[in-house]
């Protein structure tokens, strides 16, 4: 008979193997892209009434104070992302030669420390967004081309600036707030029943938002040259 007894282990005390843990791999560390793929889709879920103004701001401010892409990724777990929505198919519409037929549905203007600016002869889409962090965005309609009748402009402006100009004979609406800031749309009506109408909707954070016409500067001017130049 062995005398020896077998120290048994502990069943308290914890096994070593136990006690020595995979080194956890570090943070990822998050990009400037990073960041703009948050806004990008933060600012969609703002336009589609997925967050009120206030849920915006405070997501917005954590997405520039985040460091790694694990801060980030939370911001928006509850929220589509980006791309996964549908778009719908623009109705055909006559083109002007020499232009794009590809049709615009929505486009983004984002000035973050920048400056952005739309101007000239361009295609309204159905939307634009506009976004302006410590930047500015100036939105020039009075020269572009609108795909439909109805144009959206969602601007947000935090310590920014976002500035819209129209020709003086289309409709101009908006509604907006200004959070120790400026939100201002002078409100148009035309008389043409048929002329575009844009409605410019957001708010701003210590920042400005206006929208008014540019004076001297009617869409019919340019539907005539466009209309003489087909016919020549």
């Amino acid at each position: 008979m062995d005398l020896e007894k077998h120290a048994q282990p502990d069943p308290a005390e914890p096994a070593k193997a136990d006690l020595v843990k995979p080194a956890e791999p570090p943070a990822l560390r998050a990009s400037d892209a990073d960041r703009d793929r948050i806004a990008d889709i933060l600012r969609d879920a703002l336009a589609e009434g997925r967050l009120d103004a206030a849920e915006h701001s405070e997501r917005i401010d954590a997405v520039y104070r985040a460091k790694t892409v694990g801060e980030l990724e939370p911001l928006v777990q509850d929220l589509p992302a980006a791309g996964a929505r549908p778009r719908p198919v623009a109705a055909p519409d006559p083109r002007v030669p020499g232009e794009s037929d590809v049709p615009v549905d929505a486009e983004n203007l984002v000035a973050v420390f920048s400056a952005s600016t739309r101007k000239g002869r361009w295609r309204v889409g159905k939307r634009t967004n506009a976004f302006s962090l410590f930047g500015s965005v100036e939105i020039d309609l009075t020269e572009a081309l609108f795909e439909q009748r109805l144009a959206v402009i969602n601007a947000t402006a935090i310590f920014g600036n976002v500035e819209v100009r129209v020709p003086e004979n289309l409709s101009l609406r908006g509604s907006g707030t200004g959070i120790f800031g400026n939100f201002e749309v002078h409100t148009l009506e035309a008389d043409d029943p048929e002329a575009p109408v844009v409605v410019v909707n957001g708010y701003s954070v210590f920042g400005n938002i206006e929208a008014k016409p540019k004076r001297g500067k009617r869409i019919a001017d340019l539907h005539d040259r466009l209309r003489k130049r087909l016919e020549s």
